[in-house]
């Protein structure tokens, strides 16, 4: 997994995100589990845009911190 923002630039972002979308991120977090099986970053943040219609970065933001909270998930 890459770093795609710094650390600041992506907690801005998800704070961002209930504002612009409507949805908390909590909520696009349990959208990913419960959408298609994909294994790239770059198909789920397309994924994302195309089936909900959320801004690049936004897309972005969600996807990175899916995969940071999969990966803290696998450490327990």
């Amino acid at each position: 997994m890459s770093q795609i923002f710094s650390e600041e630039t992506h907690r801005n972002m998800l704070s961002r995100i209930p504002r612009v979308t409507g949805r908390e991120v909590g909520e696009w977090i349990r959208t990913v589990d419960d959408g298609p099986a994909l294994s790239r970053f770059e198909e789920k943040v397309n994924w994302l845009r195309t089936e909900h219609g959320l801004p690049f970065g936004h897309a972005k933001a969600i996807i990175h911190e899916y995969d940071l909270r999969r990966a803290a998930r696998k450490l327990q």
